[in-house]
C-alpha cells in the first residue's frame, strides 16, 4: 500500500470489499500496442484480489486501462502491483503481494519475463551498474528481516545474496552509482536513509532524517526528502519536515519543519519549485527557500482521497483513490490550479510514470 503507516486501515477496507477493475471497456477495447511517451498509472486494487492494473495516458490525453492484461494475452498483472521502474527499453512492474516483478518493453507492454525468486513483498526498484535493486519488506511483521534484493538485469534472476537494512525500506533512488533507500517503516515507522555502494552492494552509511520519509526527488546534487512524520496513532505524535541532503558527502544542508503536527502526504520538484501536498490542498515554494509558505497554491476540489503525485511538463496529476473499492480517478491541473482534465482508472491508483 501506498501509505504504509495507515496499512492496516487500508487492508480492512480492501478484505471488506471486492470489485473488479475490469469493466465492459477494458473487455471490448483493444490494446493500443504502441506506448512512446505518455505516461504509466499503476494501480494497486485490492489486497489478495489481483485485480491490480496498469492504465496508460497518452500525450493526447487518451486513455487505456488494463495494458498488461490487453497486450499480454492470458496474463494478469496480479496482487497489488506497487510501482514501475524504467530502465533502457525496459520497463520493471513490482507486484507487491504477489512477490514478482514483471518485465515487459517499455514501449509496447509486451512481457519479456516474471521474476519471482528471491522476492518477498518487494517494493519499489532503482537500476545502477547493470543491476536492479528492490526494495522487500520480507515478513512485514519481523522488524529484522527486510532487505534490499540485486537483480541481474542481463539474465533476470535476483541474486540469492540480500543487502540487509533496516526495518521498511521503501522508495529508492540511485545517484553516481549510489542507492538511496528511505525506511518510511512498513507497519512501524521509521526516520533514516541507507546509502548502498552498487559496486560492493554494501551498504555506506545510514542518515537519519525525519520521521517516516515517503517521498525522495533528487535535483541538482540534493537530494530532497519529504518525512511525513509519526501519526497520532503512533504516539509520540511528530511534524513532517522536508529535508536536503547533499548528495556529494552525504550531509543534510537543511531542514524545513512543518507547522504543530502538519502531516504532508507527497512532493514533486519542477523549474527549481518544490510542490508538496497537505491533505488536498497543494503548496509551491522555492528549492532555496528557507521557510515554508503558509497558503496553499491551490485545493485540489475534486480530489476526495490523494493516493499519488506528480509534477511534469508545467501539469500537476493528482491520483485519487475515491473509496478503495471503486475504480479511481486522476486529475490534471495547471501549476497554478486550474482544472484541466479527468479520467477513470483502476482501484486505488497510487504513482504516475512518464515514458520519455
Amino acid at each position: 500500500m501506498k501509505r504504509l503507516n495507515k496499512l492496516f486501515l487500508v487492508t480492512i477496507i480492501s478484505s471488506a470489499f471486492f470489485v473488479s477493475c475490469s469493466n465492459d471497456d477494458d473487455n471490448t477495447q483493444e490494446a493500443r500496442g504502441d506506448y512512446e511517451g505518455g505516461l504509466f498509472i499503476v494501480n494497486e486494487g485490492n489486497i489478495k484480489k489481483a485485480n491490480g492494473i496498469v492504465s496508460y495516458l497518452s500525450d493526447d490525453l487518451q486513455i487505456e486501462n488494463n495494458v498488461f492484461s490487453l497486450v499480454n494475452s492470458g496474463k494478469v498483472t496480479g496482487d497489488v502491483p506497487e510501482s514501475l521502474g524504467f530502465n533502457g527499453d525496459l520497463a520493471y512492474l513490482v507486484v507487491n503481494n504477489s512477490n514478482k516483478i514483471e518485465v515487459v518493453n517499455r514501449y509496447t507492454f509486451k512481457s519479456v519475463a516474471t521474476i519471482t525468486a528471491n522476492l518477498n513483498n518487494p517494493r519499489f526498484i532503482a537500476f545502477a551498474n547493470g543491476k536492479g535493486y528492490i526494495t522487500n519488506w520480507g515478513d512485514p511483521l519481523l522488524d529484522t528481516d527486510d532487505y534490499v534484493a540485486v537483480l541481474d538485469l542481463a539474465t533476470n534472476v535476483v541474486s540469492a545474496t540480500k543487502i540487509p537494512v533496516v526495518e521498511g525500506p521503501e522508495k529508492i533512488i540511485e545517484n553516481d552509482g549510489k542507492l538511496y533507500v528511505a525506511h518510511k517503516g512498513g507497519y512501524n515507522q521509521g526516520n533514516s536513509l541507507t546509502v548502498i555502494n552498487s559496486a560492493t552492494n554494501t551498504v555506506v552509511t545510514n542518515i537519519v532524517v525525519g520521521d517516516v520519509p515517503s517521498s525522495l526527488v533528487k535535483d541538482n546534487g540534493t537530494l530532497y526528502v519529504l518525512c511525513d512524520g509519526r501519526p497520532f496513532y503512533a504516539a509520540p505524535e511528530t511534524a513532517g519536515k522536508i529535508v536536503k541532503v547533499n548528495l556529494s558527502n552525504n550531509t543534510i544542508t537543511s531542514t524545513l519543519t512543518f507547522p504543530d503536527l502538519t502531516h504532508p502526504g507527497f512532493m514533486d520538484i519542477n523549474n527549481n519549485k518544490i510542490y508538496y501536498t497537505i491533505d488536498s490542498n497543494v503548496y509551491t515554494t522555492a528549492t532555496t527557500a528557507a521557510t515554508l509558505p503558509t497558503i496553499q497554491t491551490f485545493k485540489a476540489e475534486k480530489v476526495t482521497t490523494l493516493y499519488g503525485f506528480a509534477v511534469k511538463n508545467d501539469k500537476i496529476y493528482l491520483a485519487d483513490a475515491g473509496n478503495y473499492q471503486d475504480p479511481g480517478n486522476i486529475y490534471i491541473y495547471s501549476l497554478t490550479g486550474t482544472f484541466t482534465k479527468e479520467f477513470s482508472v483502476g482501484i486505488i491508483p497510487n504513482g504516475f510514470y512518464f515514458n520519455n
